[in-house]
């Protein structure tokens, strides 16, 4: 039985291109229904977890009580704001689609705002970019709107001078892509300041208010586009608390994935911290490569407690490498003791994320999409769609939260 509050899966690493009107939602995103339509042992709800119960092993969702066997975690994580309730309320993250898409409408909403608004003063803060995060999806999403800039406007809006749009990234510590080699960080920088991204450090973001972004040492940049890259948490499970929460609200788990002294319940991927794995006692980097090479294991693992066959195997991480893409030619990559950067890692990046893009037809799509946007730039999907809910469904939903707040 698999519960999730979509009813489909995503792709991650892709979130970016979405956002940057690169590619179309469908690319990257696929219905759980569809991809195990042929297993007749597979039971897939749509709903929200919102309780665990161990001693009695139920799990309370929005739609009811589910009793289980084995209980696996493995909802990932949500973006950390600090506690920060103002940059929380009007900031812009990047973990899920449905925020992806949020931020291409407010890209291609300001630009046509921007041909149209009263002042210059509003004009710069509606053509102002800025981005809080140096991790792989902020340098991502910065080349990507960087690009929309130099080979977007001019054509889609011949009207406005593209100089004035200005894209900021700030990092608060003293490098970009923290987890990968200097080389990779060093040439990323390079690349990025060569596309006209203006990349500060040491800038730690305290506020947003009056559509300024508010930094630490006092200044303050005005913009209306603010993306908020800057950190993740675990997703939250009541029931499972206090001290069996480690760093980042992750659940500690041991080298089987269990969770210890709750009985038949396990955590994978983002939300779990694993420190029993030698070389990583501080835990695994939340990456989507952890997350399947653990549900791999545990996969093995479930079936020999099924079958009361065998000792369980524990996980041990096999690192693939890390690369971070930035631009048309542009990327870095680090491959164990190897770094490469520019144009073979780009292409070693392409490579990489077709093949791990779910079904034949998405990937031919993704790939003739960016086969065609390397020569033309020509996408034809940079339409502004607010989605809106029948109002029968909006009754419908504060009903269903009324009546759990009942009970």
């Amino acid at each position: 039985v698999l519960i999730d509050k979509n009813n489909y899966h995503q792709f991650p690493p892709l979130i970016y291109q979405v956002a940057s009107a690169g590619l179309a939602p469908s690319n990257i995103s696929f219905p759980f229904r569809q991809i195990f339509r042929k297993r007749k042992d597979f039971y897939f709800r749509m709903a929200e977890a919102r309780a665990v119960f161990p001693d009695k092993k139920i799990l309370q969702t929005s739609i009811g009580k589910i009793d289980y066997d084995y209980l696996v975690f493995a909802a990932g994580a949500t973006t950390n704001f600090f506690g920060n309730k103002n940059v929380e309320e009007w900031a812009i993250p990047m973990r899920h689609l449905d925020e992806a898409m949020g931020l291409r409408n407010v890209l291609l909403s300001n630009l046509e705002r921007a041909l149209t608004c009263a002042t210059e003063e509003e004009r710069q803060e509606l053509l102002n970019v800025v981005i809080v995060g140096g991790g792989a999806t902020g340098v991502e999403i910065a080349g990507a709107i960087s690009e929309m800039k130099r080979y977007v406007i001019p054509y889609d809006y011949p009207d406005m001078d593209a100089s004035h749009m200005h894209i900021y990234l700030l990092e608060a510590g003293d490098k970009l892509l923290a987890g990968m080699s200097q080389q990779s960080s060093d040439k990323a920088l390079s690349f990025l300041r060569g596309m006209g991204v203006d990349v500060q450090f040491g800038k730690m973001v305290t506020d947003y208010k009056d559509f300024r972004v508010v930094i630490k040492d006092g200044t303050y940049i005005p913009t209306r586009t603010f993306l908020w890259v800057s950190g993740i948490r675990a997703t939250a499970v009541p029931g499972i608390e206090g001290d069996r929460l480690g760093r980042g609200f992750r659940i500690k788990v041991d080298e089987y994935n269990r969770v210890p002294d709750l009985e038949g319940i396990f955590s994978i991927g983002d939300q779990c911290l694993m420190t029993a794995d030698e070389g990583y006692h501080n835990g695994h980097p939340q990456l989507a490569q952890v997350a399947i090479q653990q549900a791999r294991n545990l996969a093995r693992n479930l079936r020999k407690l099924n079958d009361g066959n065998g000792q369980l195997l524990p996980f041990h991480y096999h690192d693939l490498g890390s690369m971070a893409t930035i631009g048309r030619n542009k990327a870095v990559a680090d491959i164990g003791n190897v770094h490469s950067q520019g144009f073979m890692a780009w292409l070693l990046w392409l490579v990489v994320h077709l093949r791990s893009i779910l079904g034949v037809k998405n990937k031919l799509s993704v790939m003739i999409s960016w086969a065609w946007q390397y020569f033309s730039y020509a996408g034809s999907i940079r339409n502004i769609v607010y989605a809106t809910k029948p109002k029968i469904i909006r009754e419908r939903i504060k009903r269903e939260a009324s009546t759990h707040l009942g009970t």
